[in-house]
């Protein structure tokens, strides 16, 4: 199928997507507010955690919430844009996959555009917000160097959140009932990037930083913008290594989405 063609089908997939989401304008608008409001409730939890303690792991507020916002500004990106891989599982059960396959196009781009989900603009909205709030508080030298890492992280903690779903919606062509370790891949590493990495002790920090490189979407940006050691003893170098971090994550996703597919059997087995 030629590229125009190609791109007029998935012009199609969305349209028809978005009119069915904004034919419901007032369920829509619940559905906005209340994505919004869960970026704004696990707020509360940083800010009841330093109505107790001045700092964590050496981190004061305004650091802690830089990290957090920066975070989930990358996750709400990541999960606007490719979030719908976690419904790989229902294609799979249902055989529908089949036809997602049998069009001469990207199934991950069918999938995406498929079923965008406009309700999660109220979460990036909310995060994209505290991120500008964050960068108003915290007292940071800001250089050309780490004015550009903070123009940049937003947008490669999304695609590394990104990899991290595709390598999670491909578990589902071996996983068949692997929603909830799909889940703990990406949700879950979206919770723990919220946090500095020293909450999690040198082995749980290092598993996620070289195992699962959840601590390069936010907080090793974040410990590079604001010129610090980093807790943990980690080198000094690594927070600028993020481009190869996504890199890495992004050529190890695709290899395992590519697995999956070529593993799938198809309805018919």
């Amino acid at each position: 199928m030629s590229g125009r063609a190609g791109h007029g089908v998935y012009r199609t997939l969305l349209r028809a997507t978005l009119a069915g989401q904004a034919s419901y304008r007032a369920s829509f608008g619940l559905e906005l507010a209340g994505s919004g409001l869960v970026v704004l409730l696990e707020f509360v939890e940083v800010f009841a955690v330093f109505t107790r303690v001045p700092q964590v792991a050496g981190f004061s507020f305004a650091e802690v919430f830089l990290v957090y916002a920066l975070a989930s500004t990358a996750f709400s990106l990541a999960d606007l844009a490719v979030g719908q891989t976690d419904r790989v599982v229902d294609h799979v059960r249902s055989g529908t996959f089949d036809v997602v396959l049998l069009r001469p196009l990207s199934a991950l781009g069918q999938l995406a555009a498929a079923d965008l989900q406009l309700r999660r603009l109220g979460r990036l909205a909310v995060a994209a917000g505290m991120l500008a709030i964050a960068v108003a508080t915290v007292e940071v030298d800001w250089t050309p160097v780490r004015v550009a890492g903070l123009a940049v992280a937003p947008v490669t903690g999304a695609v590394l959140y990104g990899a991290l779903f595709v390598a999670s919606g491909a578990l589902s062509f071996w996983l068949v009932d692997g929603r909830e370790v799909g889940n703990a891949l990406t949700y879950g590493s979206g919770y723990l990037s919220q946090w500095p990495l020293g909450v999690l002790g040198p082995v749980l920090g290092r598993f996620f930083t070289f195992v699962v490189p959840a601590a390069f979407t936010a907080y090793l940006p974040v410990v590079a913008i604001l010129g610090r050691d980093e807790p943990l003893g980690l080198p000094g170098w690594l927070p600028w290594a993020t481009p190869l971090a996504v890199a890495w994550a992004v050529a190890l996703a695709g290899l395992l989405w590519r697995a999956g597919i070529r593993h799938y059997t198809g309805a018919g087995g």
